[in-house]
């Protein structure tokens, strides 16, 4: 059987950077061939450069699909001969309905004129493939983030898609709708149309990957037949990150002291509607040194909790009490909470945590101006000492403090988000899905900071919906369920089966 993508030699150069060299890759038809590596290391490049993103001319090389050679110089041409690509951030928009995201640049018209009758009975034969029964009028904003993954797949088979791209397509997802996408793909196997899975979550890429493709510092470096059964998690990390990768958690070496940071009879209500209650009666604890993990399916809560307690950032008719070493603190604005020590790292980075177009050097500052500043300016050698020196603390790759913050990999840009609440001097630190979206070397880095931290005696809230993440990383566990919190455990007696059976009896009760 002839592949029906072949990637020969592709070589792409950015100014002064060589993003790929040489990399091959094939597809076969009806296949699921999963392409991981480190963030960095040229996956989205290269499939970049394969959806026509970067055009014939701008790289060297060949792509052959269904065995002929392709020069494409747009989006539009790949997706001409069935290439589709789904990005991590999806390409919908909110205030159309799905039928209209669906249709949105391939409008059915007649004479002109759009027949909404054809698109509307097309769009409900696209989305019953898909295994979603929402109407068409539906607006995008009214559905969650797995439904709106799914109406992108529906986008694609209404392109009649040959080979599917996703881009980490479980990343924001729970892992209900993760085991429906999955499960989804592998039914698309069975009807002849190939798939591409770009993730770092390899669990995913062991249930359901046919062949996998590991790229390294923008080579090609192994391809490993799943099928054989000889492949594991432990051998696609070590194709990865080119050494073995022993533990995923760096010791831990908690000198954990008093408590620093309280929080007492927690209530937050809905901010557009008050009568629903999102965080009921909430009380918690953190040592000084101590690491507390917050675990919880996708709805739980953490985040509004997180976000409620720094500055009120979430909610409407907020009580309770906030306390730093046994004093009551004002945390009702964001200025406030950070004056008492508070800082918060949102699991949104790219949205919420840094300015993506402004290089390093202003990100990393962003959030305590004041330390840079003389008389209200900014003192521009201050600003350029501190930037760099929290480059090198934490070791983030770049070409230097003047590199733009949307051009690092993704574990890159979450080092610059902690540097910036590292310079703001907090006590405390709530840092919610640290390690997203990130490759498991960059994991460990980030670990390895988290570690630091509680070893100079800050007091460290962890939220994660990676349950093993959370058992290795943490000195205690709280597991939280329908805005409560239904139990606290040692991480050393926690594991993942004891968590879900705490939410499964907050259910019953």
């Amino acid at each position: 059987m002839q592949p029906i993508l072949e990637m020969r030699g592709i070589t792409k150069t950015f100014p002064g950077v060589k993003a790929l060299t040489e990399v091959k890759l094939s597809v076969m038809p009806g296949e699921i061939h999963a392409v991981v590596g480190e963030n960095g290391a040229g996956k989205s490049t290269l499939m970049k450069v394969l959806s026509g993103v970067y055009p014939h001319g701008s790289y060297d090389g060949q792509i052959l699909f269904e065995g002929t050679e392709r020069k494409f110089g747009s989006i539009k041409d790949s997706e001409d001969t069935g290439i589709i690509i789904i990005h991590q951030e999806l390409a919908l928009v909110p205030l159309l309905s799905i039928a209209e995201n669906i249709f949105l640049g391939h409008e059915t018209a007649k004479h002109g004129v759009i027949d909404w009758f054809v698109a509307f009975r097309r769009t409900q034969e696209l989305l019953k493939k898909v295994g979603l029964k929402d109407h068409p009028n539906t607006l995008i904003t009214n559905i969650g983030t797995g439904k709106q993954q799914l109406v992108e797949i529906a986008k694609a088979l209404n392109k009649k898609v040959k080979l599917l791209i996703l881009d980490e397509p479980t990343s924001s997802l729970n892992e209900t709708d993760s085991n429906a996408l999955l499960e989804l793909l592998k039914g698309f196997r069975e009807q002849g149309i190939s798939s591409i899975l770009i993730t770092h979550k390899l669990n995913e890429v062991m249930k359901v990957a046919d062949r996998i493709t590991v790229i390294r510092d923008g080579k090609t470096v192994d391809m490993l037949d799943v099928t054989t059964g000889e492949v594991d998690e432990d051998r696609i990390i070590k194709a990865m990150v080119g050494r073995e990768l022993t533990d995923r958690y760096p010791p831990r070496h908690a000198k954990v002291l008093d408590t620093i940071f309280e929080v007492k009879d927690w209530n937050v209500y809905h901010p557009l509607h008050a009568e629903r209650q999102m965080i009921k009666n909430v009380s918690f604890h953190v040592k000084k040194g101590e690491v507390v993990g917050i675990a919880g399916l996708m709805g739980a809560g953490r985040t509004e909790l997180a976000m409620s307690i720094f500055g009120r950032a979430y909610g409407q008719k907020i009580s309770g009490e906030v306390k730093l070493h046994g004093k009551t603190v004002d945390v009702s604005t964001i200025p406030k909470a950070m004056d008492a020590g508070l800082a918060y790292a949102t699991e949104d980075r790219k949205t919420y945590g840094l300015v993506l177009i402004d290089h390093i050097k202003h990100n990393v500052t962003l959030a305590n101006l004041e330390g840079v500043s003389s008389r209200g300016v900014v003192n521009d050698l201050n600003e350029l000492t501190v930037a760099n020196k929290y480059r090198k603390d934490l070791a983030i790759r770049c070409s230097g403090v003047f590199q733009t913050t949307v051009n690092l990999s993704g574990g890159n840009q979450q080092k610059v988000v902690l540097s910036k609440w590292l310079f703001s001097g907090p006590e405390v630190l709530i840092l919610d899905e640290p390690t997203r979206g990130i490759d498991v070397g960059a994991k460990y880095e980030i670990y390895g900071i988290i570690n630091k931290l509680a070893e100079e005696g800050k007091a460290v809230i962890v939220i994660s919906s990676e349950m093993p993440e959370l058992l290795g990383i943490s000195d205690r566990i709280y597991v939280m369920n329908d805005g409560r919190f239904v139990a606290e455990m040692p991480a050393k007696e926690a594991s993942q089966e004891k968590i879900m059976r705490a939410i499964m009896k907050s259910w019953e009760s």
